[in-house]
């Protein structure tokens, strides 16, 4: 079985999609931020590959994440301390103890889909140690792994356009072998939403639901 965990933060103004508030006001921002959230989650429940699991931040004492819990099937779980790196080793860890696979995502790709979830836990069980979906913007908007260790994730410049090749280093390092998807696109500055309302990603969510 394949656990899937989505990582948010409670849609608060101010708080979320930063760089967007220029754009849409931080009330608008965080309505973004709330309907992508909903999108990732029902993309992991679309793709049917077993748990899925949404880890909250700041806590789970959200309504809007208890909502989301309950709408999706999905475990919620507090988001454990420290940088990205220390709370996805944290999550993959836990996780690992009870699944054989894991997912890692995030709700700034809408354009990751059902099909994109199972090609990467269909290369975990064909005998990769973690499978990437690498990001145009030098990061990576999935991970996938069997096997956990905290080195993968130490030291990372989170945030930067270098994370996918500090990614690839430490992989190699590790002496793992891995498995790369497409490179696809995340919503985090103003053309990128520009590109998201022509893409009607979440207008096709919204139709779907």
């Amino acid at each position: 079985m394949t656990c899937i965990i989505v990582f948010a933060r409670a849609p608060r103004p101010g708080a979320v999609k930063t760089r967007l508030v220029p754009l849409l006001g931080a009330e608008g921002a965080a309505a973004l931020h709330a309907r992508m959230v909903k999108h990732a989650l029902a993309t992991a429940r679309k793709a049917a590959l077993g748990t899925v699991e949404l880890h909250c931040a700041p806590d789970c004492d959200d309504e809007f994440l208890r909502f989301c819990g309950n709408r999706y099937r999905a475990e919620l779980v507090t988001q454990a301390g420290g940088d990205v790196g220390a709370r996805m080793a944290s999550a993959a860890s836990a996780a690992l103890r009870d699944h054989a696979r894991v997912l890692l995502i995030g709700s700034d790709c809408p354009a990751l889909t059902a099909r994109h979830l199972r090609q990467a836990s269909k290369a975990l069980l064909a005998g990769a140690a973690a499978v990437l979906v690498p990001a145009e913007d030098g990061g990576y908007v999935l991970l996938g792994l069997t096997r956990s260790d905290k080195r993968l994730f130490e030291g990372v410049t989170w945030g930067s356009d270098t994370v996918l090749a500090e990614t690839r280093a430490r992989l190699r390092g590790l002496g793992w072998r891995w498995h790369e998807l497409k490179t696809l696109w995340d919503v985090d500055r103003p053309e990128d939403y520009e590109r998201l309302i022509e893409s009607k990603l979440l207008d096709e969510h919204r139709a779907a639901r």
